[in-house]
């Protein structure tokens, strides 16, 4: 059977993407646009799962093939962030730059976030800085009640983070994450080569004639 080379399936669908991470609780990457410079992944090259998920730390630690205790941090919609974490004088976290410390409300959604010394590195994110990524989020939230998505770069253990699209597909071809969020705005192109060997293809491939 042709269907057992493909490792990779691309989704253009939001409303498939948060079937899949809520019904099937499957990892995603997540790929649009231009890649983030700096030490965090924002929502252009991010891994993506449940995390209202109780074990979704030692779950993805393992798909990453990283040590088992190594925390991870999350992104929450902007206006629903004072309702998980104590803010101070923040009224924002956009760049992912700050450990704070959780409510809890925090503990009970979320306790795979929480950090030992009851502290959760976020990322707040608005429509108008990311509306792709703000659009997931609210969607997921709806689904789950937590309007929240955990959140990790996009590379596995000692790699550097994807870039190109070709980076993202080798990515998930050699680890357990098999699905893979291009949002519908964006134009991308796979190559050809890796089409034809099967290890990638695109759900609703009919519907997205900017796939070549």
């Amino acid at each position: 059977m042709s269907g057992q080379y493909i490792t990779t399936t691309i989704h253009r669908d939001l409303d498939t993407v948060i079937d899949l991470l809520v019904d099937k609780q499957q990892i995603f990457g997540m790929f649009q646009g231009e890649s983030e410079w700096g030490p965090r992944a924002l929502g252009n090259r991010s891994i993506l799962f449940d995390p209202t998920n109780p074990d979704a730390k030692d779950i993805v630690n393992e798909v990453k093939k990283r040590e088992h205790y190594r925390p991870f941090a999350c992104t929450i919609l902007e206006e629903h962030a004072h309702e998980y974490v104590v803010l101070g004088q923040l009224k924002s976290s956009p760049y992912m730059s700050f450990a704070l410390q959780c409510t809890e409300k925090a503990l009970e959604e979320i306790p795979s976030l929480v950090h030992t010394d009851n502290t959760c590195r976020i990322q707040t994110v608005n429509r108008e800085q990311n509306k792709n990524y703000y659009d997931l989020i609210k969607a997921l939230g709806e689904r789950t009640g937590t309007p929240i998505v955990f959140n990790t770069s996009f590379n596995l253990h000692n790699e550097p983070i994807v870039e190109t699209i070709y980076d993202a597909i080798h990515t998930c071809n050699n680890s357990e994450i098999n699905q893979l969020y291009i949002p519908e705005d964006q134009e991308i192109e796979i190559p050809w080569s890796l089409i034809n060997c099967k290890t990638v293809k695109v759900d609703n491939e009919e519907t997205n004639r900017s796939i070549v």
